[in-house]
């Protein structure tokens, strides 16, 4: 209820009044996979404000555009999606690469702290690289090999050093609907060929960035509902679907789902070289962030069903 002692107020100065005291979650990277996905599930979050902000209007390579946008708008919680992603074009692009993945990651942290803002960022299992063969938890060593996964660790580091209320999640092998990303690229390629070959010797799981957007909000709500302070909550977690697979499986099961007839010939990884290398197993551990935050997480080929039935 809203009460007030000028009886000629406006209903829509109410509503101004009531959509300024709801909590504002910024989303940065808004045009992105996970980006969108957010886009999406915000419809079913009345009790928050969303701010929506891409690389035009947000850029992590800005540091003034940063800080004016901050000054411009009142920001409650921000989910850092944005990054500096091409993988292989980090190899030659590399001020671009740190201007963002690390300086901008580490700037965006600093200016949360500055107002006591959370900040949820997202980062990569590129950072686990090495001959392990059991899944990462995220007390092991992390080994980054190449640009782009060298920057993602050191921006880790730079937002929780500068923001005691940041919670990094790494994820992996990020999909959806939205943008391009290896799911449609299959989708492409199987209605266009009989065959493909698909690397079977990199190991891992899929992401259905819907999934990674809705437990970022579960996390939210843990802390929104005093199960958990963000300051408790801070550190780096794992997450990606359950279950496991090569890109060889993967692709096999997106033309089993959508019944697309192609055949998926197993191919090492030496066959396709790459400017940046992968990491031949980064399947990750996530038990810590199920238990802190009370999360189910759903197998990676059920989420990858659901995906593709959104798909035409």
């Amino acid at each position: 209820m809203y009460l007030t002692a000028d009886k000629d107020v406006k209903r829509s100065d109410v509503f101004i009044f009531a959509k300024k005291s709801m909590k504002s979650i910024l989303i940065t990277g808004a045009n992105g996979q996970l980006g969108k996905e957010f886009e999406v599930i915000s419809r079913q979050f009345s009790s928050y404000v969303f701010l929506f902000a891409g690389r035009e209007n947000f850029n992590l390579a800005d540091s003034a555009g940063m800080e004016k946008y901050f000054h411009d708008h009142h920001i409650d919680i921000c989910i850092n999606c944005a990054a500096y992603t091409a993988v292989d074009k980090a190899e030659t692009e590399i001020d671009e690469c740190v201007a963002v993945n690390v300086n901008g990651a580490g700037t965006l942290a600093a200016l949360c702290e500055l107002q006591q803002i959370p900040l949820i960022h997202i980062s990569t299992d590129y950072v686990y690289h090495s001959d392990q063969n059991r899944p990462y938890r995220e007390s092991d060593v992390p080994n980054p090999r190449g640009i782009y996964a060298k920057t993602k660790y050191a921006g880790e580091h730079q937002v929780l050093e500068r923001n005691i209320r940041a919670v990094v999640i790494r994820t992996s092998w990020v999909y959806s609907s939205f943008g391009s990303n290896f799911v449609k690229t299959m989708l492409r390629l199987g209605a266009e060929r009989n065959n493909l070959n698909v690397v079977f010797d990199q190991i891992g799981s899929p992401t259905f960035a819907a999934d990674l957007a809705e437990a970022i909000m579960q996390i939210i709500g843990r802390v929104e509902t005093s199960q958990i302070s963000w300051e408790e909550a801070s550190g780096i977690y794992n997450y990606s679907n359950e279950g496991v697979a090569s890109w060889f499986d993967f692709a096999n099961a997106i033309f089993e789902l959508k019944g697309i007839n192609c055949d998926v010939h197993p191919v090492r990884s030496d066959q396709f070289p790459t400017a940046a290398e992968r990491p031949p197993f980064s399947l990750m551990d996530k038990a810590l962030i199920k238990a802190t935050f009370d999360l189910q997480i759903p197998y990676w080929r059920d989420s990858l069903k659901k995906m593709l039935d959104l798909m035409p």
